[in-house]
């Protein structure tokens, strides 16, 4: 009797310790995933910050994807004296090809043209010397540069009113521009993959701001 009770007692306490240890790895592996998951999202963070911060340099010594920003003299609703402070603009314009925002009353300041817009947001998301479709690497290149997954269409660049500037100035006004993603999302390396789990995917938020210094067609990449 003690014997067949020995025996039975074995035999519980092992399907126990595989209960554990299978416990133990399913814990493991959801470890790993976990981390692998949150490091390669946040290696996408990064990349995007990157790619934002290098279009707004970009954007700041480059012609103003709003084609004609720099016409702006503050001058247009013709009142203002030179000299005078600028008047406030505010103009966004979006990859997918428009530009809308406010401006002084008779300047045609926020508007997007199809050709010197689009080369414009080429310069910044491709580079400079692209071919209007293919990333330029190293110093000439842009925000693709950084994350290759990103398009024209997914850049924002705002040029905000700063107080700098003057009425009346050549160059034409100093703005704040930002640039910003829409409509990119993270990626997972095993959720998506192994279960197309596309409601898991959530928005890439990166944001950056300069001043604008010379906003003409050449620019330095140091």
């Amino acid at each position: 009797m003690s014997d067949r009770r020995f025996k039975h007692g074995r035999r519980s306490e092992s399907g126990a310790v595989l209960l554990e240890v299978t416990a133990s790895i399913l814990t493991f592996f959801v470890l790993i995933f976990g981390i692998i998951e949150f490091s390669y999202v946040f290696y996408q963070w990064n990349s995007a910050t990157k790619a934002t911060e290098r279009g707004a340099r970009i954007a700041a010594v480059s012609s103003p994807v709003a084609w004609n920003l720099t016409t702006l003299t503050g001058l247009e609703p013709g009142n203002n004296l030179p000299g005078s402070t600028m008047p406030a603009f505010d103009c966004t314009c979006e990859g997918t090809g428009q530009c809308r925002g406010t401006v002084p009353s008779g300047a045609a300041a926020c508007t997007w043209d199809p050709v010197n817009s689009l080369s414009a947001m080429n310069t910044i998301v491709l580079g400079r010397g692209n071919d209007g479709t293919n990333c330029v690497k190293g110093s000439n290149g842009g925000m693709c540069q950084f994350f290759s997954s990103l398009k024209r269409e997914n850049v924002v660049i705002r040029y905000q009113y700063t107080g700098m500037g003057y009425a009346g100035r050549i160059a034409g006004p100093i703005p704040t521009i930002t640039v910003s993603l829409q409509n990119v999302k993270y990626e997972f390396a095993f959720l998506n993959a192994l279960a197309n789990l596309t409601e898991v995917r959530f928005p890439v938020s990166a944001t950056s701001t300069v001043t604008g210094e010379d906003l003409k067609a050449t620019w330095s990449s140091s």
